[in-house]
């Protein structure tokens, strides 16, 4: 696990290279077909290389959630394991793992009309959304960013369909419990400074690589702006370029800066994740790293590696 466009695909790849692994993608960007790009798959070749599950699962507009992710990776998992194999999780979706590994916190089942209404209401402005979610749910407001419309819109669901604020304490009731999947969580990081700009040459390679017509294909292929899927970095940034309205340079730098951020997120949500075992991508690069996890899980009891 770890911040986006840290190496974690990469490292994977390299332990690939030595050990009987198969990747479960825990991403939730990259279940959805169409969208390579900007959400970093791992290339076609490198997954006919390395087996990747739940990547390119459902189209754009398909709705797909943590509930639904817990039940296909135990479905990978269990196959996975049935080739004798080992599962590997690998992204950086916080949320994802969790709900893996200790059970989703009670929370009311999507209302489709409640959320396609909210749906139209952040297509026309984000930011309303995030009033609207201050007015009902204050706490949810603080945690959430005005921009991070799929959760905006999930927390004011959930707020108005109980009639009550969430309490914070119903959000960490997973956090207790006993794990439900025996892992070894390894925590992929280097330097913020350094991070920060491997992020900014990352959106830059997106853009070189074909981004800005990846999106227009999505819009020509009848993909509303208002889909989850398309409130992805990246996505909501290019999308006003593609329509005329808004100067690619602009779009470009808020881009990087909302990386950015979304990277520092990331490390929040996993500086508070019990267990994890934290390896330095610097400068002993992909390769070193993928060699110092590969020692830990030779030194780890419940791990046996015949070689």
């Amino acid at each position: 696990m770890g911040p986006t466009g840290v190496g974690k695909t990469a490292v994977a790849l390299a332990l690939g290279r030595e050990l009987p692994i198969e990747v479960v993608s825990v991403d939730s960007r990259q279940v959805y077909r169409r969208m390579d790009i900007g959400t970093g798959k791992a290339t076609p070749a490198d997954r006919r290389r390395l087996p990747h599950h739940l990547v390119d699962v459902v189209e754009p507009d398909d709705p797909y959630d943590a509930a639904r992710f817990v039940r296909e990776a135990e479905t990978a998992i269990a196959a996975i394991q049935a080739r004798q194999r080992w599962p590997v999780l690998v992204g950086g979706t916080g949320l994802y793992l969790r709900a893996l590994t200790r059970g989703l916190a009670s929370r009311p089942p999507a209302h489709q009309d409640l959320r396609q209404r909210l749906r139209d209401e952040a297509a026309g402005s984000g930011e309303s959304l995030h009033r609207r979610l201050a007015t009902v749910d204050p706490g949810a407001a603080a945690r959430l960013a005005p921009n991070d419309l799929v959760r905006v819109a999930r927390a004011l669901e959930v707020a108005l369909l109980r009639g009550r604020p969430e309490d914070p304490s119903e959000l960490r009731s997973w956090s207790t419990g006993r794990s439900r999947h025996p892992c070894v969580i390894i925590g992929l990081d280097m330097p913020r400074g350094a991070l920060d700009t491997s992020l900014d040459a990352r959106v830059d390679r997106m853009l070189q690589s074909g981004l800005i017509d990846e999106v227009a294909e999505l819009l020509a292929a009848g993909f509303s702006a208002s889909l989850p899927s398309m409130h992805g970095i990246g996505y909501r940034h290019l999308t006003p370029v593609v329509a005329g309205r808004a100067r690619l340079a602009d779009a470009v730098a808020a881009m990087k800066q909302d990386t950015r951020r979304y990277a520092k997120r990331q490390r929040t949500w996993f500086a508070h994740e019990p267990g994890i075992r934290w390896v330095g991508v610097d400068s002993g690069g992909i390769e070193e790293a993928a060699t110092r996890i590969k020692t830990m899980l030779e030194q780890t009891s419940s791990f046996e590696y015949s070689g």
